[in-house]
């Protein structure tokens, strides 16, 4: 949360020039919305124990976009960059480790013996 909460006002900020000014106000969460509904997709599969290989890619996606956006109007010196980009790719990390930590914690599913499958 804290990532998107960072990133908030350099986004709002990167769209001002391009976007009526009512609308920058909603220009992050056009970034952050799908990023937010692929990680509860995400969260809901690992306890269910289910794959969610399109919600990592839309995931993935967004956070690449976010990493882009943000980087795209700070001077090109390293510390810069990493100040711009961290709060996106530090929002992705957490994210993972969390969803790493309800897969951990949970047994692995087993399925049902086949004779039992076939009655």
């Amino acid at each position: 949360m804290l990532g998107g909460v960072i990133s908030y006002p350099l986004l709002e900020n990167l769209a001002a020039p391009y976007v009526p000014r009512g609308l920058c106000p909603w220009w992050p969460p056009l970034v952050y919305g799908p990023w937010l509904a692929a990680a509860l997709s995400i969260l809901r599969a690992a306890v269910h124990q289910r794959r969610a290989a399109h919600s990592w890619g839309v995931l993935l996606l967004f956070s690449g976009l976010a990493v882009a956006l943000c980087v795209s109007h700070t001077p090109m010196s390293l510390p810069s960059l990493g100040v711009a980009a961290l709060p996106p790719v530090t929002a992705l990390a957490c994210f993972h480790q969390m969803t790493r930590q309800i897969t951990l914690t949970r047994p692995p599913r087993r399925a049902r013996p086949a004779h039992t499958r076939n009655h």
